[in-house]
């Protein structure tokens, strides 16, 4: 009998000491949890600040100045930074009178005032009856004859004290966005720290990394520039930081990586900056961007090491570098252009002929994912620039063939599209193994995830690069990545709805192609390890492991930020 109760207070308490751990176990799960819902709101929150602020922080679509025509003074008002002149309906300043050609002139605004440039026009353009033959700075009260109209350059009107003016968030509110995507880095570092219920310390590291990269880029734009605009940056650093703390939990030094090469591409961000300050000087730069372009691809055909099927890669020593992400911020430059020059210049034979150079150099580097990529930010600038949709459906078709053939002489090459729509049915096999695993663990994350580094994809292969979206849904949950991915939705349709905002045609086309770029890229990726796309092996923006994709996608949102026509005006004022 001594024996049996023995026995049975021992169970009583086993039992009791198991219920109060399950108990714990419960409370910091819900703890946790909570931490989590907490970084999801603040991510929402910041996200969707920065675009009400983009949005907002526009000039409102008034008059810059006037064009009086002569006789009766009737005033054409001048809505844009640059405006066609002629008498085809697309042009922003249409005149119907005779001797008008259909693309007659350009009137754009620089630094140092207005500027008239005739675009080859039969009759000529004449600024105080003077037929001008280049680029002719003109002033309020200037006489342009265009045809037979006759025009007087006249000033905008004061804006009155009714007129409705635009709101504008101001510096305080900068930093409480800062403070608070430093609060969605803190929160996510919670959760590493107490990564499978152990609590570590390393993962503080790199958010205090983080955090001195977030305010040192603040300090040196907003208080050391003195530039009233934010948002990009602020977008860009949080998705950064969501990348490198992800990645901390996959290798720590791979994050270390990323984040010394996030510091690399922000000085990137700032040099673009710096040459799209003058359009005009970026137009003279665009041979030798492609120059630059095609020495590279040359350079990583020559010298460049395969590396999983694709020679794309160039070692020195332990430093590797992907050119083809560099040249991606080169192909961006090339295309873009001038709306004088567009219009002097219709054609897109260069144009043409440097994508065709640049996606042959990645076909024949077996680097198909790139390739389609650089395609389709062919056809969208090709099309900004021409407005031909027969041009872009003649493109596509040609693709097409070339894609047959390729096909047809390269069974390899469609070997890897054999499993697309069906991999269910090669779980254990090449054709399917990875995205059966992609597609199961992010079903097991759920609404909210396991918790960051409590996850398994993380050790397929790839999972840190490839299949990192898998990786982001499994650890953070579905509506943590939905979020994610909204930023590149947000960028696009920003720069789509700001594009005659912009100074320059370089930043409406650059801008938008860039943001088209990210966009596409995001889609190849995500559609790709869930089966929606064959697999091709691109990188998530922000998110995948890679110093050279890291350093690339900086510089593309640095088109973006140039679109923005608050960056290179006042810097007197602070927005966001």
């Amino acid at each position: 009998m001594i024996e049996l109760y023995s026995i049975g207070k021992e169970a009583a308490c086993l039992n009791s000491s198991f219920i109060l751990s399950f108990f714990m176990r419960g409370r910091f799960t819900a703890l946790m949890l909570l931490v989590h819902l907490l970084a999801v709101a603040l991510l929402i929150h910041v996200i969707v600040r920065c675009f009400v602020s983009l949005r907002r922080g526009r000039r409102i679509q008034e008059a810059v100045i006037y064009l009086s025509k002569e006789p009766g003074d009737e005033k054409i008002p001048v809505l844009y930074w640059e405006n066609s002149i002629g008498r085809e309906k697309t042009c922003d300043i249409l005149l119907s009178e005779p001797g008008v050609s259909r693309d007659h002139a350009v009137l754009k605004r620089r630094e140092g005032g207005w500027i008239i440039a005739d675009t080859n026009s039969r009759a000529g353009t004449f600024v105080n009856e003077q037929k001008i033959e280049t680029q002719t700075p003109i002033r309020p009260g200037d006489r342009i004859r265009i045809g037979e109209a006759q025009l007087v350059l006249t000033a905008r009107d004061e804006p009155s004290q009714t007129a409705p003016q635009r709101k504008v968030y101001r510096g305080g509110r900068t930093i409480f966005t800062l403070l608070e995507t430093t609060a969605v880095f803190f929160l996510l570092t919670l959760e590493a720290c107490f990564q499978n219920q152990s609590f570590r310390l390393s993962p503080f590291l790199p958010f205090l990394l983080l955090s001195t990269l977030v305010w040192g880029v603040y300090l040196y734009s907003i208080v050391l520039l003195k530039r009233i605009n934010f948002e990009i940056e602020t977008v860009g650093l949080l998705l950064t930081g969501i990348g490198v703390l992800l990645l901390f939990g996959v290798d720590p030094q791979t994050a270390y990586v990323q984040l010394a090469a996030a510091a690399l591409g922000i000085l990137l961000f700032c040099a673009i900056l710096w040459i799209l300050e003058k359009p005009d000087f970026v137009s003279k730069l665009r041979i030798g961007f492609e120059v630059l372009g095609v020495a590279l691809f040359a350079a990583t055909f020559v010298f460049g090491t395969v590396v999983n099927g694709a020679k794309n890669w160039i070692f020195l020593g332990s430093l590797s570098i992907q050119p083809s992400e560099l040249v991606k911020i080169i192909f961006i430059f090339a295309g873009a252009s001038t709306l004088d020059r567009l219009q002097t210049h219709g054609n897109l034979i260069e144009f043409i002929a440097f994508a065709a150079v640049c996606t042959g150099f990645l076909f024949l580097m077996h680097d198909f994912g790139s390739a389609v990529i650089f395609f389709f930010t062919f056809l969208l600038i090709a099309f900004m620039r021409s407005g031909s949709v027969r041009t872009v459906v003649l493109a596509v078709a040609a693709a097409a063939l070339g894609v047959f053939l390729i096909l047809q002489f390269k069974p390899y090459v469609a070997q890897r599209f054999a499993g697309w729509g069906h991999v269910w049915e090669y779980p254990y096999d090449s054709l399917g193994y990875q995205q059966t695993r992609t597609l199961t663990y992010i079903a097991s994350g759920g609404l909210f995830g396991s918790g960051l580094g409590n996850g398994y994809l993380k050790n397929i292969f790839a999972g840190d690069s490839d299949l990192v979206f898998g990786v982001l849904c499994e650890e953070l949950g579905l509506v943590f990545a939905l979020a994610v991915c909204s930023v590149f939705d947000l960028l696009a349709l920003y720069t789509l709805s700001d594009v005659t905002r912009s100074r320059s045609t370089i930043y409406s086309i650059s801008s938008c192609a860039a943001a088209g770029l990210l966009l596409f890229q995001a889609m190849v990726n995500i559609f790709g390890v869930t089966d929606l796309l064959p697999l091709t092996g691109v990188t998530l923006p922000f998110i995948s492991a890679g110093g050279s994709s890291m350093v690339c996608v900086w510089g593309l949102i640095a088109f973006i930020k140039a679109s923005d026509e608050r960056t290179y005006g006042a810097r007197r004022r602070r927005d966001l």
